[in-house]
């Protein structure tokens, strides 16, 4: 039971659709699966929200507008909790807002796959492993004016998932990666009957070399989830009890897209043999893989073998909104949408927060809308956060 299960972990997490010949997968995508509730509560979206604990993972620009010089958080989120219940993600944050116009944030994010009983070819059990990945994060954001501000962040990436034989150590994969981010947010403004203010968001992520197990980076290598996040937000401040924010976000892997395949009949003989469409594929797959990890960026944003229409199939989007009553209690509703061809993923989510003195609690929940199940479905995500130290007057 335990390699079924394993088995299904790796095409959920790998995000592959078997009908689907260009959906675009990479290495260590837990490194896009949204840690805290805030966020998930909202259709994962975090890179135009304001400024929070969690903004490491989103826009570290947003910590030079954190209302508060000090601020920790801890994430909890459980993972395929239909076939294991003990798989899970994990997160802790900490921020330094240390002056007007700079911060300085570092996380530990880790993915643990629960134990994996191990046996022979006869069924006899030989030892138990704990695959598991983590990356470890430090960042820096600078306020530019009183409104915009830019942040980058450094990224360690460890990935222990190889599992030893008599023939194959266990070696761990190792890369790095860096995030360029920017935020801006506007001052308050009167509307006829409210308040208002807005913010725009932008974070170009997980920018690295690719990782490999084996060493052999031209031939079995897999690209990190490079993504470009682009997102705004438009704040309804209503009086001085009542706020709602409403999100929007589009994202897109900057990944070169697989090429669309044509096996060709080599022999001549009129048919195509199983051998000449593996052979297809075999070429197509080196040939992907042997693209550069800063060209592959480039070259994803015209590389969809069907043109404009499916690279445009390539962005998701999400929506969602905020409401805040008195800055104690919120509530929160989301709507995330990947195209059927490139994945497939659309759910809605809803989340609240509790929030009293220097403490916030935060829990959200997600609905699959999708033929395609979702490994986070039906879970709880749960985050507590602590802000503390002295208070800024950027709101």
């Amino acid at each position: 039971m335990k390699k079924i299960a394993i088995a299904a972990l790796l095409l959920s997490v790998f995000q592959t659709v078997t009908a689907q010949d260009r959906v675009i997968t990479t290495g260590v995508p837990f490194l896009l699966i949204t840690a805290d509730a805030r966020a998930a509560g909202m259709g994962d979206m975090g890179v135009a929200t304001s400024a929070d604990v969690f903004s490491q993972q989103y826009n570290p620009a947003k910590y030079a507008f954190s209302p508060y010089k000090h601020g920790f958080s801890v994430s909890y989120t459980p993972y395929l909790t239909s076939i294991a219940n003990d798989i899970s993600l994990g997160q802790v944050t900490y921020y330094n807002r240390f002056n007007e116009r700079s911060a300085f944030a570092a996380s530990l994010r880790y993915f643990g796959l629960g134990d994996i009983g191990l046996t022979d070819n006869q069924g006899n059990e030989l030892n138990t492993v704990s695959p598991n990945e983590f990356a470890v994060d430090l960042s820096y954001s600078l306020k530019l004016d009183e409104q915009f501000s830019m942040g980058i962040a450094g990224r360690y990436i460890r990935s222990n998932l190889k599992i030893a034989t008599d023939n194959v150590d266990a070696s761990a994969a190792n890369s790095f990666a860096v995030d360029v981010a920017a935020f801006y947010q506007s001052e308050e403004f009167a509307m006829s009957d409210f308040n208002a203010r807005y913010r725009l968001g932008l974070n170009l992520q997980n920018m690295g070399p690719k990782i490999s197990y084996d060493g052999d980076v031209e031939r079995s290598s897999n690209f990190l989830p490079s993504n470009l996040k682009l997102g705004g937000s438009f704040d309804f401040i209503l009086d001085e009890y009542n706020k709602i924010s409403a999100v929007g976000e589009v994202n897109k892997l900057m990944v070169p897209t697989p090429e669309k395949v044509t096996p060709v009949d080599l022999n001549g003989n009129g048919n195509i043999e199983p051998s000449e469409v593996n052979t297809a594929y075999s070429e197509a797959n080196q040939r992907y893989r042997s693209i550069g990890w800063v060209s592959g960026m480039f070259k994803s944003f015209g590389d969809a073998p069907d043109g404009f229409g499916e690279e445009m199939k390539e962005f998701t989007w999400a929506l969602g909104a905020e409401y805040w009553y008195q800055e104690s209690f919120a509530f929160r509703a989301g709507y995330f949408n990947e195209s059927v061809e490139k994945g497939a993923r659309k759910f809605a989510t809803i989340g609240a927060g509790f929030k009293y003195n220097v403490v916030k609690v935060d829990v959200s929940y997600l609905f699959s809308t999708s033929n395609v199940k979702n490994p986070l479905e039906n879970t709880l995500r749960f985050s507590l956060s602590f802000n503390f130290g002295d208070s800024y007057d950027d709101l």
